[in-house]
């Protein structure tokens, strides 16, 4: 089973990456992940990256899809993977969809958690991490679970630097979507219940096994 993954910041999408993960047996890849182990490693594809990475720019779609190209063809991704955030743009999902084909791959299903720009916005305001872990909790919690350290507020999860990254996430986001809704490839969920509530919508979207419907409903948006 191999998924795309996609929510606006605040939408739990790495809660339900986990629950995917663990379910089905499958890596989670994140772009962030996987730039980081390329450099680590010291690869061609790493040590071009390193540099436009320290300057804080987005590296090029090619030493994009040459790393996710280097991470598919390892063993674990055999069973499938869950690709977290990308492709970012429409030349980045073609690259993509060129990719999965010349290694014998597809993809099975783009899960969508939505939630509404205002209790995404109240999510992330009232947001907490771990200076440490940069593990994240609710409002109100005093200190973390894991380390005890102090919990802060990211200057990114602050009020006014909130609204602007959700609208850019959905900017991008959205003809991404429609890119794969044209296949139905597109399952949307509601992100607005509980997490188990979640979940029980994103396994009836991929199957329990697995094995999603050969196509999902449009998006309502």
């Amino acid at each position: 089973m191999n998924l795309l993954l996609y929510g606006a910041p605040g939408s739990g999408k790495g809660t339900q990456a986990n629950m995917l993960r663990s379910r089905f047996s499958i890596p989670h890849i994140a772009t962030g992940d996987m730039l980081r182990a390329e450099i680590q490693a010291g690869t061609e594809l790493g040590r071009k990256a390193q540099p436009i990475l320290a300057e804080g720019k987005y590296v090029s779609d090619d030493i994009m899809i040459g790393i996710i190209r280097n991470r598919l063809r390892q063993p674990d991704c055999e069973p499938g993977f869950i690709i977290d955030g990308f492709p970012r743009t429409v030349p980045q999902a073609e690259a993509l969809d060129a990719l999965v084909d010349e290694l014998g791959k597809g993809i099975d299903r783009v899960i969508y958690l939505k939630v509404p720009v205002d209790q995404l916005l109240h999510r992330l305001s009232g947001r907490l991490v771990c200076p440490t872990c940069q593990r994240t909790y609710p409002p109100g919690t005093a200190a973390c679970e894991s380390d005890g350290s102090a919990l802060v507020q990211r200057e990114d999860d602050k009020p006014e630097a909130v609204r602007p990254r959700i609208e850019i996430y959905l900017e991008k986001t959205v003809p991404v979507l429609d890119h794969y809704d044209v296949e139905g490839l597109v399952s949307e969920i509601d992100g607005r219940g509980t997490i188990e509530e979640i979940s029980r919508q994103v396994l009836e979207a991929v199957g329990p096994n697995g094995t999603a419907p050969a196509k999902a409903a449009k998006r309502t948006t």
